[in-house]
């Protein structure tokens, strides 16, 4: 029998990491904006006594080990509070997207089972809306407990937040939780049909925490103050409110207003050096200071995480002229979220301008622990940043499986790999690069277009606001890419004017067909481009 280590047995769990800012960073400051924007300035000390405080009430209101209970807030200390309160009980948090449809609350509460819910007195129209519903399919959820975020108002039949927690003691031993027990649950965006559930462990969201603190990711420490802009019912925020925790980090939360002056006006008044968001708020921010120079100052470095979209490089370079730093990351709600980031490796800090940024632009390499393959029919392809094929996935924070949903088990490979629907290369160093979603490359006459490139070229024109391109059906070609673009404010330009900016970076039959100019790109919950919408939209198109 192989000689076994001599360490202890010591559980991965979130205890460890609520324990950890209790006695170390009891006064590091949590900085909550409400919606009428007032301000609630409390503390990681705060935090501990009150995540506590909520395991002991949700345990006397009957929690049992591994029953979920559902959240409904923005991004705030409260939902910081369930964020350890419920996995630190024995429970599950189930954050769910108030921004779905209450059809899809309806049946994604359904469907996990959630026992309780949590949440804030300003989504109480959201719940009303998929009541109804839910009700039909099944019982209601058994305790509604809502917390005074605005107009501090509980219906008659709810728990008051704060009332269950000042009713607590204070004195609560955690139980008996292992590593691999569920903590926290996300269903993914349903952008490839019905949303899915995971259910991260102990162990998997300590470990993502521990390793997106590293350097070589998003460099998090006491000394930094994070700005999660992402939703916190969104994937966990990207594991970014976890890793400021265990890193004791100062935290600020903006709640539902994130516009971008207000997240400027945030970094300059908090000295915020590290925020996250998808690229469509940045792309928001950058035309607001393009709009007002002069009017944010920073004197300080500030580093943005962009992911879910890749951002264009036309925006990386531009903030980076206006003193923001922006990191590209790459990753899905099957990997918890994050999988790889965009930092330039050491032999690359000596490249020319040009090409660091076209580096800067990719998807990045693998976080530690965190492994990468392509995919073709005849197996899997070489890393040599030209052979494309579907990637695929595996590590200790990625899905084994959805929750009771065994017929989408084909996502995962003979061997275990996680198929993610993305395509991409691989080059030499290890760095990704997506191409497109499988269900997003425009096929026309047998040759694959990536929408994804068409847009980011796109949007580095100076009238260009924002753009994005889908595949519609053709008569002769299958398909045929159709752009839809935003202009910025005063702007004017032709579609012939753009297929001639394309036309010196991509092949003739790479070009669009047809330009339509709108108002807005529709998103997502998530805030990404939805495309299926505007598939919808120009479904009969008629080409000329």
């Amino acid at each position: 029998m192989p000689q076994q280590g001599t360490m202890m047995d010591y559980p991965l769990v979130l205890p460890a990491l609520l324990e950890r800012a209790g006695k170390i960073f009891r006064d590091v400051p949590l900085v909550s904006r409400g919606p009428d924007r007032s301000e609630l300035r409390t503390c990681y000390g705060a935090l501990y006594d009150r995540a506590r405080r909520l395991c002991e009430a949700l345990t006397k209101l009957g929690l049992n080990r591994g029953e979920r209970v559902a959240s409904m807030m923005w991004n705030h200390s409260g939902h910081l509070e369930a964020f350890f309160g419920v996995p630190c009980a024995g429970g599950i948090l189930h954050t769910l997207n108030l921004r779905l449809h209450p059809h899809e609350l309806a049946a994604i509460a359904e469907q996990a089972r959630d026992r309780f819910l949590i949440i804030d007195d300003i989504c109480l129209p959201v719940y009303e809306k998929f009541r109804a519903e839910l009700q039909s399919h099944r019982a209601d959820f058994e305790k509604v407990i809502v917390l005074p975020y605005g107009c501090g108002r509980v219906p008659d039949g709810m728990l008051n937040y704060e009332e269950l927690l000042a009713g607590a003691t204070g004195k609560f031993e955690y139980p008996a939780i292992g590593e691999n027990d569920g903590a926290s649950m996300c269903y993914t965006s349903g952008t490839t049909g019905m949303s899915k559930g995971v259910i991260y462990s102990h162990r998997s969201l300590v470990l993502h925490a521990m390793t997106i603190a590293m350097v070589d990711a998003f460099a998090m420490s006491h000394h930094d103050t994070v700005l999660p802009l992402a939703p916190m019912f969104h994937a966990n925020a990207w594991g970014v409110p976890h890793s400021a925790v265990m890193s004791g980090a100062k935290l600020v939360f903006l709640g539902p207003d994130i516009a971008p002056e207000n997240i400027l006006d945030a970094i300059v008044r908090e000295r915020v050096t590290l925020a996250n968001a998808v690229p469509t708020v940045w792309i928001g921010v950058l035309e607001v200071m393009e709009k007002n120079p002069g009017r944010w100052k920073f004197d300080h470095r500030v580093r943005v995480i962009a992911g879910g979209a890749a951002p264009p490089e036309s925006m990386v370079r531009r903030l980076d002229e206006l003193g923001i730093h922006i990191l590209h990351l790459w990753g899905m709600t099957e990997t918890s979220p994050v999988a790889t980031s965009g930092h330039l490796k050491s032999h690359m800090v000596e490249w020319p301008t040009d090409e660091q940024y076209k580096v800067r632009a990719k998807q990045g390499w693998p976080l530690p622990l965190v492994e990468l393959r392509t995919m073709r029919a005849d197996g899997e392809a070489p890393w040599d940043g030209e052979t494309a094929g579907e990637i695929e996935i595996r590590g200790p924070w990625v899905a084994s499986e959805y929750f009771e949903m065994p017929e989408h088990q084909d996502r995962w490979s003979a061997d275990g790999w996680f198929r993610t629907g993305d395509v991409g290369t691989i080059d030499g160093d290890g760095i990704m690069r997506l191409l497109d979603r499988t269900k997003d490359l425009v096929k026309s006459g047998g040759e694959w277009i990536s929408s994804v490139d068409l847009e980011n070229a796109l949007m580095a024109h100076r009238c260009v606001k924002e753009a994005c391109v889908v595949g519609l059906p053709h008569p002769k070609w299958q398909e045929r890419p159709l752009a839809a673009v935003v202009l910025k404010d005063g702007a004017t330009a032709t579609g012939d004017e753009l297929r001639a900016f394309l036309a010196a970076k991509f092949a003739k039959w790479q070009l669009p067909d047809a330009f339509v100019f709108v108002d807005a790109i529709p998103r997502t919950s998530v805030g990404k481009f939805k495309k299926t919408e505007l598939r919808e939209r120009f479904a009969n198109w008629k080409w000329e």
